[in-house]
């Protein structure tokens, strides 16, 4: 059996600039608001204009907590049908550690790093994560398009003060604070289609990034 990979991606300071294509930083939550994309069309007949995009948006708390060496994250604002949510829509957001050398019954440590499995983009919508208190946490995110790699990623760092907003299309999955609990004000599409990768099962790589700049 081969190893599993681990690939360390840079981690760079959430900016306005630095974020460019893929979001930005946002500064009022009540004042943002979310991109919806109209529905493709199946061959050469256009759309109706004011049609295809009026399922509007979604919103509710997406809170994360860390258990020993676990990050798990559940997302209020939608309703929890995936393969990779457990019993009461909880999931694993990501690792402190090496996944496949975690010790077990560990207490909670303010994490040094961090091992990602899994990322995702939504293709009907954009994504507002805002910070509901002040503390750090850090966004794992890639530009558009299916044929994605693990080195494509870039680790955005965020000192609390203010939320993250992303596009439609941008491959990420939530937010990953170093604190033991947090909880963000969410706001997205509310059709929420999502498209995911398994980055053990189809790369057999882990995604890894520091925590601090």
């Amino acid at each position: 059996m081969i190893p599993v990979q681990v690939l360390e991606i840079p981690l760079i300071e959430a900016t306005n600039e630095s974020l460019k294509g893929y979001g930005y930083l946002v500064d009022s939550y009540e004042h943002s608001d979310i991109e919806i994309v109209t529905w493709p069309k199946q061959g050469w007949r256009e759309i109706e204009q004011g049609t295809g995009n009026e399922g509007g948006v979604t919103e509710g708390s997406f809170d994360t907590w860390w258990d020993g060496s676990i990050l798990y994250g559940q997302n209020n604002a939608v309703q929890h049908n995936s393969e990779y949510e457990e019993e009461g829509g909880k999931y694993i957001l990501g690792y402190s550690s090496h996944p496949d050398t975690l010790a077990e019954n560990t207490k909670y440590t303010s994490p040094t790093e961090m091992y990602v499995w899994h990322v995702n983009y939504h293709p009907d919508g954009g994504q507002l994560f805002f910070p509901t208190k002040p503390g750090a946490f850090i966004s794992h995110l890639a530009l558009p398009g299916d044929d994605i790699a693990p080195e494509d990623f870039k680790a955005f760092y965020f000192d609390g003060t203010k939320g993250l907003y992303i596009h439609p299309n941008i491959w990420h999955d939530g937010v990953f604070p170093v604190q033991e609990k947090s909880s963000f004000m969410g706001r997205q599409g509310k059709v929420h289609a999502r498209i995911s990768v398994d980055l053990k099962k189809e790369f057999n790589t882990y995604i890894h990034f520091k925590t601090s700049i």
